[in-house]
């Protein structure tokens, strides 16, 4: 029997978390470097995985299955292909510096205030939900997905109730409230989208008669399970819908913008660039592949939802006064691309959408941590409190620069590849939804260049003359991220021959083809 290398994988942040939690209360520091370590050596078995995973092999590789609950056909099922494979890695990559970011936010108070949980808390909270997210990338059985995609929200929940933001400017008890509000709003939401799937999860088994995609898969491509039109239809609204608001996508995107304002920094990276990924990526993998037809038939009505979050997303984010807010709108913009690329039904669209998904989650976890560097130095979450920012911090200016221009999709930088695949891929089959997603990158540019300009260029504020600039920690949080945004934006050739021969595969669950371009004849 070979190595359960996908469930180490996922075992090893689960165990890790208990670990951590486990660690005396007078221990603070050693849990912090107990949760660091262990997120390296989770880092070190995805790439393990990323190594042995064969582009040009079988579908689905390094896989588990085992006997579970066996009177309703529920298999422990792993597996991975190039998508999850990508997006295994990209979790694996960012929780380290995720910790390291957070590595005094969960410090108790000066004050001796009692609303913070223990330090070991919040990184066994952390280190929980990415095994939760690992698992959800490579469960292959539909229920054991499901359990996985449900139960992130409970340590998300505490993350964000219990380790909120603690720069807010009406006091303790205003910030109390507004975070029990982000929480349980958020919670609500992603339960209400979950209750929605359980069920259609329910009719694929009475349907289907067992919960293995690769079955169910196998089963509808070869002919031998039917499904009515509209029964496909509703289920496949049953799951779109949970996707949906995980991703998220408008109208039901109303949960994030509080969640990450009231989250500290590095857990809103784990919210936007880590957890939501879960909801796109669940698209490709379950929508498409159990539901071809159907999901054919609600294109057109996703692509124009997708392109109302570029635009909604966009238009919102350049009115706003909070940092937080402002790129929690625009993740909402973004995510709207990823929608977009993965129902416009190209090669080049769904790829796209993949890249996105791997670029926006590194350009996104930069300008944010930075974003929270800044916060905590000023205690202050809104704009116009700062001003002159590079004059005494350059390093952090810089960085913060860089975060944007990415979150803009500058050439050059990696979420320019993907940004230029998704409307590539878009043109080629909705030319018309292709032209009103191209004024999303022009108000990206506005809403970016405007945040830049207002906190740190123009005269110095006062009370921020002894601001300090980036300090050795900080620097080694972002540096190699930047690194590889650079890299991925010149050379994304590593990605995207892991994620295409997924792509080419789904393309074919949905029996769809390339537009040829129209050669006009030579006269």
């Amino acid at each position: 029997m070979s190595f359960p290398l996908l469930t180490a994988t996922a075992a090893l942040p689960a165990v890790g978390a208990i670990a951590t939690a486990a660690v005396p209360a007078a221990k603070r520091t050693a849990a912090k470097w107990l949760a660091l370590l262990v997120s390296i050596a989770t880092l070190m078995l995805a790439i393990v995985v990323l190594v042995r995973f064969d582009p040009g092999g079988d579908r689905y590789q390094l896989t588990e299955s085992h006997a579970w609950i066996a009177e309703f056909g529920v298999r422990y099922e792993l597996g991975v292909d190039g998508i999850g494979v990508a997006l295994i890695a990209l979790t694996a990559l960012l929780i380290p510096f995720i910790i390291l970011a957070g590595w005094h936010d969960a410090d108790p108070l000066e004050t001796g205030s009692k609303r913070w949980r223990p330090t070991q808390g919040f990184f066994a909270l952390i280190l929980a939900v990415e095994a939760m997210v690992i698992l959800s990338f490579e469960a292959t059985d539909v229920f054991l997905f499901y359990i996985f995609f449900e139960a992130m929200l409970i340590p998300l929940y505490f993350l964000i109730g219990g380790f909120g933001d603690r720069a807010h400017q009406h006091g303790e008890q205003a910030a109390t409230t507004q975070r029990s509000y982000a929480a349980v709003k958020f919670l609500l939401y992603n339960l209400a989208g979950g209750l929605v799937m359980l069920a259609a999860v329910i009719g694929l088994y009475v349907v289907a008669g067992n919960f293995s995609l690769t079955e169910i898969a196998e089963a509808r491509a070869n002919g031998s399970l039917q499904m009515a039109a509209s029964t496909e239809r509703w289920l496949f609204l049953g799951f779109f819908f949970a996707f949906a608001v995980k991703a998220p996508m408008w109208p039901l995107h109303t949960w994030l913008p509080n969640a990450m304002q009231e989250s500290t920094a590095p857990v809103a990276v784990l919210i936007t660039a880590v957890v939501d990924k879960v909801g796109t990526f669940a698209m490709l993998r379950f929508c498409l592949q159990l539901f071809p037809e159907a999901s054919k038939w609600a294109t057109p009505v996703i692509m124009v939802l997708a392109v109302i979050s570029i635009i909604y997303g966009a238009l919102l984010a350049v009115g706003q006064r909070d940092i937080k807010r402002l790129i929690a709108y625009a993740s909402i913009s973004h995510f709207g691309f990823i929608i977009m690329g993965i129902f416009a039904m190209t090669s080049q669209g769904q790829s796209g959408a993949t890249l996105y998904m791997v670029n926006h989650g590194i350009s996104t976890a930069v300008l944010l941590l930075v974003a929270g560097f800044l916060i905590s130095r000023r205690g202050s979450r809104l704009i116009a409190d700062y001003g002159g920012v590079q004059k005494v911090a350059p390093v952090l200016a810089g960085t913060f620069l860089i975060g944007g221009l990415a979150t803009l999709s500058l050439p050059g930088l990696a979420p320019f590849v993907s940004e230029f695949l998704v409307l590539v891929g878009t043109f080629t089959r909705y030319p018309v939804i292709g032209v009103i997603a191209t004024f999303g990158i022009v108000l990206a540019a506005l809403y970016t260049l405007v945040l830049y300009q207002r906190t740190m260029t123009g005269p110095l504020r006062p009370e921020l003359a002894k601001m300090p600039d980036l300090r050795v920690r900080e620097i080694a949080v972002a540096a190699p991220l930047i690194v590889l945004l650079v890299f991925l934006g010149v050379y994304p050739k590593p990605v995207t021959d892991i994620v295409n021969p997924a792509v080419k595969q789904t393309m074919s669950d949905v029996q769809k083809k390339d537009p040829q371009p129209e050669v006009e004849a030579a006269k």
